[in-house]
């Protein structure tokens, strides 16, 4: 989980990258770049929890990063800031 969270995180920074230098999209990349990288932070967090309740409340925090990235990225597909192969993609 920690491995595969970091690798998104990556792919979510050099979206964020891309969106930014080629399409000169500012507002909608940060808030992906925010919600991308925070599903990693959160499962690092989780890892280190004080207590089962604390494990599971982190990893709660880091399914609704998830699910926040996922607008962020329907979002960019639908005003063809990305197209649909980029799309599936991530």
């Amino acid at each position: 989980m920690k491995s595969k969270s970091f690798a998104f995180a990556i792919r979510i920074v050099n979206l964020e990258k891309y969106l930014r230098r080629i399409k000169r999209e500012t507002t909608l990349s940060r808030q992906l770049l925010r919600s991308g990288t925070s599903v990693g932070a959160n499962i690092r967090e989780g890892y280190n929890a004080e207590s089962d309740a604390d494990f599971i409340h982190k990893f709660g925090i880091a399914q609704k990063e998830c699910d926040e990235t996922c607008y962020w990225l329907e979002l960019l597909n639908a005003t063809d800031y990305l197209d649909d192969k980029q799309f599936a993609s991530i």
